[in-house]
């Protein structure tokens, strides 16, 4: 199970490594916006990733 779990963390650094790397004034962009959003709408962005991977685990496992 360890194993499982270094692998996922691995691959979501590299997908989390994509975007900065592609296209980095997109991202610098991308993320000053979110900066200046509220806490609100940070959390309900972060309940919506979460139950995206949540449901693809549920659909593809």
């Amino acid at each position: 199970m360890a194993d499982n779990l270094l692998v996922a963390v691995a691959l979501m650094l590299v997908i989390e490594g994509v975007l900065p790397f592609a296209a980095p004034k997109m991202w610098r962009e991308t993320f000053r916006r979110v900066t200046e959003m509220s806490d609100g709408q940070i959390r309900f962005i972060g309940l919506a990733s979460m139950s995206a991977g949540l449901l693809a685990l549920a659909l593809f496992w």
